[in-house]
């Protein structure tokens, strides 16, 4: 009678029509509109279909082949496979691949390396930072003492030598190189110096990054780092996961630091959506896209300044462009949220000494790699900045942006969304 009611078992629709319509919303909103957001893109139907898979019923703490719990043969050759193709993909001694996101991949470090309130060093927030690189209102801001640098306020690059004078001053355990909302190569050379001279661990946090570092149009931390933490979803089109790599002296601090330093049993569906994330990124056709999101990227940036738009640093290397719209007189959370109804979003971010507060900043953050991932060009790029300026220049005008919203949908439809069944 078990197996006829489980054989017999109602779809989503039936069991809870609510979830399944708004699923169905989010479908339909994701593949009618131009997502711009740097952190997002679009996963395979093959990643979701691993991500969803029966491995999310599986208990697995510890690592493969030496777990407390029975019945691992399927997992263990899981997680097995993710960490050697992650190792293949960024040529990398060590991969952990069981860290349920990027913030507590980078508490895995901090638990590592570091006695509560100890000095430790990253980019600030308002310069690009994340919060786990030590601000205040985060944990890693709370536990150890922060010390954090910025970026020149002449040509909003990071500053090396506040770094270096602020490292040699406070001897940090840790120093963070990594960012959220900086539109350059990282000089991860220079950081590797600045650590060495102070005794420092330097971390490299990808997140953003590491599927250009991936396909090969992003300098590689690996060799220069101790550690690299990184999200799998972004640039890098996984799930919703973290992992840390290092070198092969440091593999046990950093997976007693995870499990059971931090974690209980990992999400083994993500792990099982890593693997197949990275057998992707490995395939020739992933860095023709890596090389494609950072053309988009300046093609936009220089299509937006032609048209006015102040950019900080003044262009790209990678795959997101920020925004100072002070000389357009509109608040980043107006222009976004205008973009929004226009069907173009993106998202309101401070900027590099910026006069306005967080929750109402003067930037707005856009990046190209889930319009790339659509096939978009350099046509659509040129497209999306005359629409953009359009609605900066007339936030307010809600005929106008529901015209854009409509064409912008045309536009999409020519484009379909990987993985989206719509």
């Amino acid at each position: 009678m078990t197996a006829a009611r489980a054989h017999h078992e109602p779809p989503l629709s039936q069991t809870d029509p609510e979830i399944a319509r708004l699923i169905a919303e989010e479908e339909i909103r994701e593949g009618d509109t131009l997502r711009l957001i740097p952190s997002e893109n679009y996963v395979s139907r093959a990643v979701l279909e691993a991500s969803g898979s029966v491995l999310t019923n599986k208990y697995s703490e510890g690592y493969a082949r030496k777990r407390y719990y029975e019945g691992q043969q399927v997992v263990d050759a899981v997680e097995e496979l993710a960490i050697a193709r992650v190792k293949q993909l960024f040529g990398v001694d060590h991969v952990n691949v069981q860290p349920y996101s990027g913030s507590p991949a980078n508490l895995a470090v901090y638990l590592a390396f570091c006695q509560p309130h100890d000095p430790i060093m990253g980019l600030g927030l308002p310069a690009g930072g994340h919060l786990t690189h030590g601000h205040g209102v985060s944990i890693t801001g709370k536990y150890f003492k922060s010390v954090p640098y910025g970026v020149r306020e002449s040509d909003h690059r990071i500053d090396l030598d506040q770094v270096r004078a602020l490292a040699r001053e406070h001897k940090p355990k840790i120093i963070w190189c990594g960012t959220t909302a900086y539109p350059r190569t990282l000089p991860f050379a220079e950081f590797r110096e600045i650590a060495t001279e102070v005794g420092a661990t330097l971390c490299a946090d990808i997140a953003h990054i590491a599927g250009l570092v991936a396909g090969g149009v992003h300098p590689s931390p690996v060799g220069l780092a101790d550690v690299i933490t990184t999200t799998t979803h972004k640039t890098l089109r996984g799930p919703r996961g973290g992992m840390v790599m290092c070198r092969a002296e440091l593999a046990k601090d950093i997976d007693r630091a995870v499990f059971p330093g931090l974690q209980g049993g990992p999400h083994n569906h993500t792990t099982a959506g890593i693997a197949v994330a990275a057998k992707e990124a490995l395939a020739p056709e992933f860095k023709a896209y890596a090389r494609a999101v950072v053309d988009n990227a300046k093609v936009l940036a220089e299509a937006l300044a032609s048209r006015g738009f102040r950019l900080i640093t003044g262009g790209t290397d990678n795959h997101l462009v920020l925004l100072d719209l002070t000389p357009k007189n509109v608040p980043g959370k107006v222009a976004a949220k205008a973009l929004d109804r226009a069907g173009i979003v993106g998202n309101y971010n401070s900027i590099p000494f910026d006069p306005r507060k967080p929750f109402d900043p003067s930037g707005l953050r856009i990046g190209t790699p889930a319009v790339t991932s659509r096939g978009m060009g350099k046509d659509e790029m040129l497209k999306l900045a005359a629409w953009m300026d359009q609605v900066v220049a007339a936030p307010e005008d809600e005929a106008l942006l529901a015209r854009i919203a409509g064409e912008v949908k045309e536009l999409c439809r020519s484009f379909p969304a990987p993985g989206i069944p719509v």
